[in-house]
């Protein structure tokens, strides 16, 4: 019997199409994420690992402060396995604070910076937090949250960093016009808290307390990311450094990376994409990452041309926002050779734009917090626009019925699961949420996304929305992200995020929230916008509910938040 009888259609059809420079498994190292480290600073020791407002640090200045703090933290009693809360914008002691925490033998709890203290008490409490790691202008969040919980349960030490203590000794270069904004934000010096066992940045470099033996494995726990979901608190997924060193050795080589490589790293690093794009994939690689620690759309049009950054991974809205900007042609793009990102689709008609302006190809990825980013990727030179890609190394993906579990022909919308390297071990101590997160086929460990979506005869995947957000008008299904993404053709409409609204008639029926562009404000409508959408799409999908916004909720990592929008609706605000 021939091999490919025993293979599933979707599976036959996911091969179709592999790029032929690229292996369909990896040999990942066997190592910890911090060899990594060790050997692009043995490698490079010169080459800048960072760009930091000007301010470079090479790969041997790199690992001799992640080496400092490591012997800092075990001083502190930070063993093997425990946790550390890292909670900071990007910077480049974000890179020495995760390799110091990994060469501890430690696992990193990443926070996003936007959490207030009501927030940041359960990063401490859950994952039983020994140690925190935090800027400046947050430390007084960690000490209200920590002095809420009970004394048992209180962190003992923490750790505080100045963004300032990064910049260069003469100052930002004025060529670089940061914004005053962040300039002042980087550059202050807020008042620290009185609390026990605080302890400045450059003062645990000082003590060069040397580590001691590295005996993390790859099957270790490296990091512990902590993803919303649709209900309860957030859930801390398992990542060993085998499941990151996948993603981390992978991104580079679907991508075209090399140590000549430049990256900007926009995307926050407490994020999952931010985390593989920003920190584990560009050490791996030797690669010089410039950094940015908020998103501005005018200083990142000045760093990829000033830089020749040729590698940047973002989210749609990034791009959005930049083609929104007035000087977006006088930037420099031509560097670039690999723009990628997830989160949220690539609106067609931005992405035929990339194209037509600047030849560039938008490569959309998926990929979830457990699955250490990206599962599914376009290969570069064969790209589908609004597409998720094929499934990467070592992947096998497939849509099933949710209800019934059994796996759906091709073309079919249906639950999209995932087995591969990068998938997690599960959620944090939470051995019920974990159990529900996986199913068994042929005697693989799927992980359930919760996504819904389909995938054609070429096997490449797309997605149609969250099982939870589908709006069901008079039997009707209407997925948001495809209303959405037609909407975005308007030439007046800037953003739009679809959610649903009560209906007497319908039960539940379409409403838009959207951001014109600049241009069109007090010209266009709401009734011209819907009467369009009327026009260019099935009339039950088009909304019956228009509202204008100046702008749109967004995540740290600049995912629209459409759940957020969609209580507003359902409370009346």
């Amino acid at each position: 019997m021939p091999a490919d009888a025993l293979i599933s259609p979707q599976q036959l059809a996911q091969r179709s199409h592999w790029p032929r420079r690229l292996p369909r498994e990896l040999q990942v190292p066997q190592t910890s994420l911090w060899f990594n480290l060790e050997v692009s600073a043995k490698r490079f020791p010169d080459k800048a690992a960072t760009i930091f407002c000007g301010q470079s640090c090479s790969y041997a200045q790199l690992k001799a402060q992640a080496e400092a703090l490591a012997g800092w933290l075990q001083a502190q009693g930070v063993q093997a396995g425990d946790r550390v809360a890292l909670y900071m914008q990007n910077c480049p002691q974000y890179l020495a604070a995760f390799y110091a925490v990994n060469r501890a033998n430690a696992v990193l709890v990443p926070v996003n910076p936007m959490n207030r203290a009501e927030e940041f008490g359960h990063y401490i409490s859950d994952p039983a937090t020994k140690l925190v790691i935090c800027s400046a202008e947050l430390a007084g969040i960690v000490h209200a949250a920590n002095q809420a919980l009970p004394q048992a349960q209180r962190v003992k030490a923490v750790l505080v960093a100045h963004y300032g203590d990064a910049l260069p000794a003469q100052g930002i270069p004025a060529e670089l016009a940061v914004p005053e904004i962040l300039q002042q934000f980087l550059q202050a010096r807020p008042d620290l808290p009185a609390m026990d066992g605080l302890t400045l940045w450059g003062d645990a470099l000082a003590q060069g307390l040397r580590p001691g033996p590295h005996t993390a494995g790859p099957d270790d726990l490296a990091l512990l990311p902590y993803t919303s979901g649709t209900t309860g608190l957030p859930k801390g997924c398992m990542h060993s450094n085998a499941t990151l060193m996948a993603n981390a050795c992978g991104g580079g080589l679907w991508g075209y990376a090399s140590p000549e490589a430049v990256g900007l790293a926009v995307v926050p690093m407490f994020h999952i994409t931010g985390m593989l794009y920003g920190v584990l994939g560009p050490v791996f690689q030797g690669m010089t990452i410039v950094i940015m620690p908020r998103w501005d759309r005018e200083l990142a049009g000045r760093l990829i041309s000033r830089y020749r950054v040729s590698h940047w991974t973002c989210v749609p809205t990034m791009i959005i926002d930049l083609f929104g900007s007035p000087n977006y042609k006088s930037f420099d793009l031509s560097s670039l050779v690999y723009l990628s990102g997830g989160g949220a689709a690539m609106p067609q008609a931005v992405a035929e734009r990339l194209q037509q302006e600047f030849g560039l190809t938008f490569a959309e990825g998926y990929g979830l917090t457990e699955t250490a980013a990206p599962s599914h990727a376009n290969p570069p030179e064969r790209a589908k626009l609004q597409c998720l890609g094929i499934p990467i190394f070592g992947v096998d993906s497939r849509i099933i019925d949710p209800h019934t579990l059994t796996e759906l022909p091709i073309g079919e919308v249906g639950e999209i699961i995932t087995h591969g390297p990068m998938v997690f071990g599960g959620y944090w101590q939470q051995p019920e949420a974990t159990a529900a997160a996986f199913i068994e086929i042929e005697g693989k460990r799927f992980f359930r996304t919760g996504d819904l979506g389909r995938m054609d005869e070429e096997g490449y995947f797309f997605i149609t929305d969250r099982l939870k957000r589908m709006i069901n008008a008079s039997g009707y299904k209407v997925w948001p992200s495809e209303v959405e993404m037609l909407l975005y053709r308007h030439p007046a409409v800037q953003e739009a995020c679809i959610i649903a609204a009560k209906d007497a008639y319908r039960g539940e029926t379409v409403k838009a929230i959207v951001v014109l562009r600049a241009e069109a404000r007090g010209n266009v409508s709401e009734e011209d916008i819907m009467a369009w959408a009327r026009e260019h799409m099935a009339l039950y999908k088009a909304p019956k509910q228009l509202a204008f916004a100046d702008s749109l909720p967004k995540s740290g990592s600049g995912k629209v938040m459409w759940r957020l929008l969609q209580e507003r609706e359902e409370h009346g605000a």
